[in-house]
């Protein structure tokens, strides 16, 4: 129900709520997102379909996480290195044949190092070649709702069809921190050795401002300066998605620019707490003749500053309600507005079960309903 609510708020126009008028951003597209409420604050193209060059490292290391989480592979395990891995052009860890590297090794070289040899080297494992991998690359993106995103490799190299949006690059973000925590902080770390090579990371934000602890840059010469980042401030997440800027200085002062716009210019406001009675609805032909209603989880808006004690909410009830209902079931809908501006509709769910009535409530209620219409 969580997600159901969160792809409403992606309908909400951000520039319908925002006071503060959004930064110039000196990049091809851009986009801000409250990880929070789910909400897009600012956005530049988000669906345009560009090139993602190394930020594609990220579905690769969605799929490694996903491969240890089932025991399909483990972080101590050694992995062969193919001569297609030692060979691949661009960034690398720079792993070698014959030479024993781990999974663990091979994932800090693909975050931190950017190594396009580590991930030619995991798809291999997973997948049994890259071209099977990128099968699963693309049928993950499709689950995800990447709905503008085509994978044609496991690295980020150019591509003719290898496309995603920034809407999509900061879908994948969310989904990778929210379904394995546990891995998410090597994106923090600012350096690795491997070989007897140390390489620093290269997003410039893990080194400039300590709330930043990701997440990945992304460089080819069609692409340009790519970089996403994300940051955490008084447990309030925000990420920028940044694309197609001129020089890697560019990117980060472009994404922090962002990050710094959307701490300023919003609050995060908890509208109603999980399993907080919004309203209750009258219940026909149920063992209870009300249900309350609510949300799952804590309903957690992006509202401009200062705006928050002008929320007005409207409970609109799908009457009439009929039992049997299961908990989470939707019944109705929450809609908000600011200055009689509407700031969108979030469905409204039954926080109980109401079994059905017996046979004499029902007729009774059908009776009463009968009534009710004349």
């Amino acid at each position: 129900m969580l997600r159901r609510i969160i792809l409403l708020l992606l309908l909400v126009p951000a520039l319908a709520l925002a006071q503060m008028t959004p930064p110039t951003v000196a990049a091809k597209a851009w986009l801000l997102v409250d990880v929070g409420s789910g909400q897009i604050l600012t956005a530049q193209g988000p669906d345009e379909k560009i090139e993602p060059a190394s930020l594609t490292k990220l579905m690769t290391a969605y799929l490694t996480f996903s491969a240890l989480k089932e025991k399909r592979i483990s972080l101590q395990q050694d992995v062969p290195v193919s001569a297609k891995a030692w060979k691949i052009s661009g960034s690398k860890m720079f792993i070698e044949p014959n030479k024993p590297v781990t999974v663990d090794e091979l994932i800090h070289g693909m975050i931190i190092q950017s190594g396009n040899d580590a991930c030619v080297a995991l798809a291999e494992l997973i997948a049994g070649s890259e071209e099977n991998f990128v099968q699963l690359m693309n049928q993950t993106a499709a689950k995800l709702g990447m709905k503008n995103t085509h994978y044609e490799n496991a690295t980020g190299l150019p591509g003719p069809s290898h496309l995603a949006s920034v809407r999509d690059l900061a879908t994948l973000t969310q989904a990778l921190i929210r379904d394995f925590p546990e891995f998410y902080p090597i994106y923090s770390i600012k350096e690795y050795s491997y070989n007897k090579i140390r390489q620093p990371n290269r997003n410039r934000l893990l080194f400039s401002d300590p709330t930043v602890d990701g997440v990945k840059t992304g460089h080819t010469d069609s692409a340009g300066y790519c970089l996403i980042a994300s940051a955490k401030r008084n447990d309030r997440r925000l990420i920028s998605v940044v694309v197609g800027t001129t020089s890697d200085s560019v990117r980060a002062a472009e994404s922090q620019k962002l990050l710094n716009w959307g701490y300023l210019a919003f609050d995060s406001v908890k509208v109603y707490s999980a399993n907080q009675a919004v309203s209750d609805f009258r219940v026909w032909k149920g063992a209870e003749n009300n249900v309350k209603v609510g949300f799952l989880n804590d309903f957690v808006l992006s509202l401009p500053k200062g705006d928050a004690q002008k929320l007005k909410a409207n409970v609109v009830s799908q009457q009439p309600v009929f039992a049997p209902l299961t908990k989470g079931q939707p019944v109705g809908t929450l809609q908000l507005s600011i200055n009689d501006k509407p700031v969108g509709e979030y469905p409204l769910v039954a926080l109980e079960e109401v079994p059905s009535a017996g046979w004499f409530g029902r007729l009774w209620d059908a009776f009463r309903l009968w009534l009710k219409n004349l």
